[in-house]
């Protein structure tokens, strides 16, 4: 590898790039839950692919299965074209994911990007019902194209837009303002003839808000929020593209809610192996669409379709990995509460393997990532300030190796708040 690869980035990549500025290495291998860069430091991967690599990386019999699709001449390209190994991820989706959900929904493929799903589900919801407004929440993160842009809260994100976003009204989520049952406000302002809103096609949301900081919503929240869509109307869309797919201990993170969603919307970890795969899921009744009103050269990767069916079968065939995830969850539950009591004023954030430790500010949840970097672990932050050290590390990532992690983040925790004792002191 040429001595100069780290400036060629500098030199030639866009000023778009974001996740590479906070670690300036070059990686050259990826196992399970961990990196390698190519100087042979191995570092801890608390980031996952932004949840996109939920059972890890290089899974092998994941890895062997497309490997064997690859070296048979499988089809590598197919538009939207029946093939077999599309038809062995279907029947496996619907065997281990819908049928024992009770879920009746159709799958879309569209465009590989959670963005395009989401943009695909709002197009969905506007055509059957034959209204424009969107009713989003404050720190929703739904993409940055312009139709799931309009629903993003993100100001930043939505200042790149450089033109206006339309056809959508942000309503507060759930704890977002102390006292106000955002719920019932809802409810009010849609049944006021005079509430200044707009019939809605859909309310969409996440259940747990992943870039906005991992605000969770509370179950009665999210089946109030879809009394009231059918109460006036409105298709119930749940954005699980980082949510979904394990992350907060089912496969969809509104299955203990008691609600069944008109219409899903999911990508990231779906195709198990962190190649591009998105996909909206629509009830019957509501699968509108003629033939390529939505469509995209790249919906369905045949490729995808593999590692998917693979994915599903080795960890959702039966309810083991299920149990295994509740376990991880409170053992990470466990090392951020002692990582929040270093902080004042810190809390915890988010449910299941989705977590994180609000410590007040932008600067000091970014002061504990490059630390933790520098230690060998690779972890972000979230939310309106950048104020979350939020942790994604891979489903799959073993008990042993997730305490490691977790301890990077108790060490560079004490030791910055303990610098900014001593500096206090003096």
């Amino acid at each position: 590898m040429p001595k100069d690869m780290t400036t060629v980035f500098e030199r030639r990549e866009s000023a778009a790039r974001s996740y590479c500025r906070s670690m300036p290495v070059v990686f050259t291998k990826a196992s399970g839950s961990e990196l390698i860069d190519e100087s042979g430091t191995t570092y801890i991967d608390f980031l996952a692919g932004c949840s996109s690599l939920n059972y890890g990386h290089n899974d092998p019999d994941m890895k062997a299965a497309l490997v064997d699709h690859i070296a048979g001449d499988g089809i590598a390209h197919g538009l939207d074209l029946h093939t077999q190994t599309k038809a062995d991820f279907l029947e496996a989706f619907e065997s281990h994911i819908l049928a024992p959900r009770g879920m009746d929904h159709r799958l879309m493929f569209t465009g590989p990007t959670g963005a395009n799903a989401v943009e695909a589900a709002m197009k969905i919801a506007r055509k059957v019902t034959g209204r424009t407004n969107i009713i989003a929440f404050t720190n929703g993160f739904h993409g940055v194209t312009m139709g799931a842009l309009a629903a993003t809260g993100n100001g930043y994100h939505r200042g790149g837009a450089a033109m206006d976003t339309q056809g959508v009204t942000r309503m507060p989520f759930d704890g977002y303002a102390e006292g106000v049952d955002s719920a019932a406000l809802l409810e009010q302002m849609l049944s006021d003839a005079s509430g200044g809103i707009d019939a809605p096609a859909a309310i969409l949301l996440e259940t747990v808000q992943g870039e906005g900081g991992l605000n969770a919503a509370s179950a009665g929240w999210v089946r109030r929020i879809a009394e009231i869509a059918k109460a006036h109307g409105a298709l119930l869309i749940i954005d699980d593209i980082q949510a979904g797919c394990g992350r907060t201990g089912t496969f969809f993170s509104f299955e203990e809610m008691g609600v069944t969603p008109d219409i899903v919307t999911m990508a990231k970890s779906l195709s198990g192996f962190g190649l591009p795969m998105a996909l909206v899921l629509v009830r019957p009744e509501h699968d509108v669409f003629g033939p390529a009103e939505h469509n995209g050269t790249f919906r369905g990767n045949t490729h995808a379709f593999v590692t998917a069916r693979v994915a599903i079968e080795k960890f959702w065939s039966d309810k083991g990995f299920e149990l295994e995830l509740a376990d991880k969850a409170a053992l990470l539950t466990d090392g951020l509460d002692g990582i929040a009591r270093m902080v004042p004023g810190a809390r915890l954030k988010g449910r299941g393997l989705m977590q994180g430790v609000d410590v007040g500010t932008g600067a000091l949840a970014s002061e504990i990532c490059r630390l933790c970097f520098d230690k060998g672990l690779i972890i972000e932050t979230s939310g309106n300030e950048d104020q979350v050290v939020k942790v994604l590390a891979p489903l799959t990532t073993p008990a042993e190796t997730l305490r490691k992690g977790l301890e990077i983040v108790h060490e560079a925790t004490r030791e910055i708040m303990g610098t900014k004792t001593d500096m206090a002191a003096e």
